[in-house]
């Protein structure tokens, strides 16, 4: 009996270690001047309340978005960044075939966490965002989790850091 305790006492704490500091919540908080000169992308954590995409969607999620803001935070001090997603919605692919076009949607939260100060909550704002299926070929054979993460980490960059990471043109998912 005893250790049938200590085994479901040790599952539960390997399950709660690996899981993903959830965002503390609360009013937007904009990244101090200082900070948006000197930061720099460290640990992205992506959390979710739904199962509403694919097994590859989070790390999808957090790769796109480390890529945008890789471009946009410069500096040396090692910024962690916690994003909770609220809500996906990607266009169904028959219909933009039928259609000719639709549209992907993500909203979420994003929190900037100094993790060198107890990791201090430093920026806190709601991101939402909309972006082309490209068309019939895009929306039968595109990414369609890559294209709104893409779109994601473009606002992410320009709500905190006020710069789009990319000029408009094909060398991006969601042109522009």
């Amino acid at each position: 009996m005893k250790s049938v305790l200590t085994a479901a006492a040790l599952a539960v704490l390997m399950t709660t270690a690996a899981c993903a500091p959830v965002i503390e919540g609360g009013p937007p908080i904009d990244l101090p001047p200082g900070l948006q000169e000197t930061a720099q992308v460290g640990t992205i954590w992506v959390s979710s309340n739904w199962v509403n995409a694919g097994d590859d969607f989070t790390e999808t999620l957090s790769d796109e978005v480390h890529e945008e803001l890789r471009t946009c935070m410069w500096g040396t001090a090692p910024i962690d960044v916690r994003i909770h997603i609220d809500d996906l919605q990607r266009a169904d692919r028959l219909g933009v075939l039928l259609n000719g076009d639709g549209t992907h949607t993500m909203t979420g939260t994003v929190e900037f966490v100094d993790p060198s100060h107890d990791n201090r909550v430093v920026g806190r704002f709601p991101v939402s965002v909309a972006t082309s299926a490209q068309g019939r070929v895009g929306g039968l054979f595109g990414d369609r989790q890559m294209m709104v993460s893409e779109e994601f980490g473009r606002a992410v960059c320009e709500r905190a850091f006020g710069r789009n990471p990319r000029d408009p043109g094909p060398h991006n998912a969601t042109a522009g």
